[in-house]
């Protein structure tokens, strides 16, 4: 499903579809209010968007991985993935229906050792 973005100069339609995917073969449903950028049960991404979340304009397409949990204050917690093919680099925020247990995983990856 297409709409046009509500954003200023955004010259695009965002694109908010459902998926299988590449690395998990889960199916994937379509975000409510959002466009829906990895997959909720493995986390990975694909490389699509070039700009901005649901311009779908990247020509790369490598599967991205999650790399590390961050928190935004408003925006709240985000995943940095990391493209295998190209080494791009993105941010996503975590949906409401993504696996707790592996938002919890990767979060501890990044968390401080105490000794």
């Amino acid at each position: 499903m297409s709409t046009k973005s509500n954003q200023p100069g955004r010259k695009f339609f965002v694109i908010n579809e459902g998926f299988i995917c590449k690395n998990c073969e889960h199916t994937n449903p379509p975000l409510a209010g959002s466009c829906r950028n990895h997959c909720q049960e493995c986390l990975f991404s694909r490389h699509d968007d070039a700009n901005f979340p649901g311009d779908r304009l990247s020509g790369c397409h490598g599967l991205m991985k999650p790399q590390k949990l961050d928190y935004k204050g408003q925006k709240g917690y985000i995943i940095i993935h990391q493209c295998l093919k190209c080494r791009h680099k993105s941010k996503n925020k975590v949906a409401t229906d993504d696996n707790f247990d592996k938002i919890i995983e990767l979060g501890k990856k990044n968390s401080p050792k105490k000794y």
